[in-house]
């Protein structure tokens, strides 16, 4: 199925039923008093999170969602039935937003987790609530109230622990799919991903992992060049970035800048995202010597003045993903429990 990350919708909450104007009618009671009993309540429109849906596909078609209104009272003070609520299920990142002021209004980030974006309508009052000691036949009631309508706009951040960031043909979806069950397209031409793909690095029952892999980011990326700033947002939620670089580029580029061009990219796209925690991973290190590839990487990493981890590996051949892979996991498990100790 094609990633789909963003989608206009329109929820529609049901309006109030309203009340009712009645007077008891029994024998042998020729003056009852008002009876009427109130409307019933629409229904509202929530979004749930659901762990089994990983994009917002379904609402390419769906784009309409209407609760319905209330019941309106009746007599013997009988109250309108209330409308049952409109639940609309949506994958786990689902950052909500008011079409019309921008307003952000929620992120669905859990299993279960419920967001109102609609308030259905109040019911109206009956004529039983209007009786006083002036005037003990009340003929008024009120209407129920309307229920709210937006348009929202819908967008997927994928949650993801590790997010992979570089240049296209950088060697990202030929990483995850040798650290995971991911299969994502691998060839050896530019912008082979197209849209993100998930994959669960398992190292023992208990310890995993969830590394995302992005479209390629290329130069000019911020101002609206090639595919990548368009999903950029999806590492926004990540807590480390891996910086991927070819350590050997077959067209003879400098790897050094490319690592600054790209830093230059994440700096005018997000300032904070620039600030998140990322490492330097030299990739196709097997297109080397092992003495030749330890011998660049030190000078690309010199160069650099790099003080973050790096490492240097290879995809095809398993140069060093196990240490890789197990260093990251520490680094998780570790800001796991730093973000525990704070909160």
């Amino acid at each position: 199925m094609k990633f789909v990350d963003e989608a206009a919708i329109t929820v529609q909450a049901g309006k109030g039923g309203a009340g009712c104007v009645s007077f008891r009618r029994e024998k042998y009671i020729p003056r009852g008093g008002p009876d009427g009993g109130d409307g019933g309540d629409g229904g509202s429109v929530w979004l749930e999170g659901d762990s089994g849906l990983n994009t917002l596909a379904d609402f390419r078609h769906a784009r309409l969602f209407k609760a319905r209104n209330g019941q309106p009272g009746q007599g013997r003070q009988k109250t309108g039935r209330s409308a049952d609520d409109v639940i609309i299920r949506v994958p786990l990142g689902t950052v909500v937003i008011a079409a019309e002021t921008a307003e952000h209004m929620g992120d669905v980030v859990e299993h279960g987790q419920r967001l109102l974006v609609a308030r259905g309508g109040h019911g109206g009052r009956g004529n039983i609530h209007f009786k006083s000691s002036t005037n003990q036949a009340p003929r008024q009631s009120t209407p129920g109230t309307p229920g709210e309508q937006r348009d929202l706009q819908l967008e997927l951040k994928v949650l993801a622990d590790v997010g992979l960031l570089g240049f296209p043909n950088a060697g990202k979806s030929t990483l995850i799919s040798a650290v995971s069950a991911a299969r994502p397209k691998v060839a050896d031409y530019p912008f082979t991903t197209l849209y993100p793909n998930l994959g669960v690095v398992s190292l023992e029952p208990g310890r995993s992992f969830v590394i995302a892999d992005i479209p390629g980011v290329i130069e000019g990326a911020a101002q609206g060049a090639g595919l990548g700033i368009r999903f950029l947002k999806h590492l926004q939620r990540t807590r480390l970035l891996l910086h991927l670089v070819d350590i050997a580029p077959i067209d003879d580029s400098d790897p050094v800048e490319q690592v600054r061009a790209l830093e230059r990219e994440l700096e005018a796209f997000d300032q904070d995202l620039a600030r998140r925690q990322r490492w330097l991973v030299l990739t196709k290190c097997d297109q080397l010597a092992d003495d030749q590839a330890d011998s660049l990487a030190g000078d690309i990493i010199a160069r650099l003045g790099w003080s973050a981890p790096w490492h240097a590996i290879s995809s095809v051949s398993g140069r060093g993903l196990d240490r890789l892979v197990g260093d990251i996991m520490v680094h998780i498990e570790q800001t796991a429990r730093s973000e525990q100790d704070d909160g």
